[in-house]
């Protein structure tokens, strides 16, 4: 059975011309949404998704707008509002070393490297220059911890565990 992965949320449609308004959960928008690539869009009362095509892409505000071929029309797209854009596991693409899939991180149990457990990423944050990980503690309380080097010093997503070692203030 095929595994499928959020890529966003269609919200709502963006003029006439058959854009529509999605909140992208994808970690690669620019190369998710490129021209040619294929999505499936799932409804709520649909069995099988809906096979679409990226006609064209472009970013407004916080929302990625998308175009699909054949679709240019706003009256063929209002009814894809609340569909799920999603993409099966098989178009995964091979990440660098020290690159990760969101849902590869999330769920991740972070450790000090004195073994102390600070708690679980819950949330990725991508606020500009590298990414941010929220994690949840005990207690709920949530640390933000940023995705680079000098912190985060090992990651295994098969065993689901983080290594960091904070900097000064991190943690206060």
């Amino acid at each position: 059975m095929e595994k499928w992965f959020n890529v966003g949320k269609i919200v709502n449609t963006h003029g006439i011309k058959g854009e529509v308004r999605v909140i992208s959960k994808t970690d690669f928008p620019e190369e998710r949404y490129k021209a040619g690539n294929k999505l499936f869009l799932f409804m709520k009362n649909e069995n099988e998704p809906i096979e679409l095509t990226v006609k064209h892409h472009r970013t407004h505000k916080n929302f990625n707008l998308l175009i699909f071929e054949g679709l240019e029309n706003i009256n063929l797209v209002e009814k894809f509002r609340d569909g799920i854009l999603k993409v099966p596991e098989s178009q995964l693409s091979e990440l660098e070393e020290d690159e990760f899939y969101f849902h590869e991180i999330i769920g991740c149990q972070v450790f000090l490297t004195s073994g102390e457990v600070l708690g679980k990423i819950s949330e990725i944050l991508t606020p500009g220059a590298n990414d941010v990980w929220v994690v949840k503690g005990k207690d709920g309380k949530e640390v933000l911890i940023p995705y680079i080097a000098d912190v985060v010093k090992k990651v295994d997503v098969k065993e689901k565990t983080v290594i960091i070692e904070p900097m000064e203030g991190l943690l206060s």
